[in-house]
């Protein structure tokens, strides 16, 4: 067997072992919100809704609708299942960073005391990553939100936290490595890490930290994400 087979077959295994699990954890569910939460793609786009600050522009009808039904999402939910670590490189159109929010979350919903960070520029932006997780839990099927609860109302959880039932986090913290070793979650997702100056020392403190999935998530940008994407290693006279 060649290396990358044998590496496939790690992998499938991983997620095997994975699915096993979430199924023992989720056996107290019932049987429509297990197959509504099954897989991220059939929350998304049939149970849930994102909502669109450009809508009126766009000419949409509401401001709130279900994730597009793109081929490119579930090659991308695809590709996540297969990894622990991922990195994306997107334009600011493709909504990479909704579907990186709600692959995770979903993992904070079904599986208890999973911790998720959030990590990106700004208070305000990390900020921003939370709602669109919060968004998504609100806007779910009664029935997933009935079986799936907060720890305590939306309103009493501050705009950087989203918290379950089931002892699961979702928090959101700004750029710095030194923001993320007090954490030790399952999931982590640096959005627009070409804008983040130590977004490399980040990398490097949630291999440290992370159990499980890690994902790093930019537009274009110059700077250490790019160069690690394309495999650039410079001298440090560059």
């Amino acid at each position: 067997m060649d290396p990358i087979e044998r590496r496939l077959r790690q992998l499938e295994q991983q997620k095997a072992r994975e699915e096993d699990a979430r199924r023992r954890w989720n056996s107290g569910f019932s049987p429509w919100v297990l197959k509504a939460m099954h897989d991220p793609l059939i929350w998304i786009t049939l149970h849930t809704k994102t909502y669109n600050e450009h809508f009126e522009k766009e000419g949409r009808p509401s401001p709130m609708e279900p994730f597009p039904q793109y081929e490119y999402f579930k090659h991308g939910v695809e590709i996540m299942d297969l990894a622990r670590i991922t990195l994306w490189e997107k334009s600011r159109d493709m909504m990479l960073s909704w579907l990186c929010v709600a692959y995770l979350e979903r993992f904070a919903m079904t599986m208890p005391s999973c911790g998720i960070l959030f990590q990106t520029q700004t208070v305000d932006k990390a900020a921003q990553l939370v709602k669109y997780g919060k968004t998504l839990w609100t806007n779910s099927d009664p029935r997933i939100r009935e079986e799936i609860p907060l720890a305590k109302p939306m309103a009493r959880q501050s705009r950087f936290e989203l918290l379950f039932a089931n002892g699961s986090y979702i928090i959101g913290i700004p750029g710095g490595a030194n923001q993320i070793r007090s954490y030790h979650p399952f999931g982590y997702l640096n959005d627009e890490s070409s804008f983040q100056p130590d977004a490399g020392e980040c990398y490097a403190e949630s291999l440290a930290a992370v159990s499980g999935k890690i994902i790093f998530n930019s537009s274009a940008g110059p700077g250490w994400y790019s160069d690690f994407r394309h495999d650039i290693v410079r001298n440090k006279e560059e």
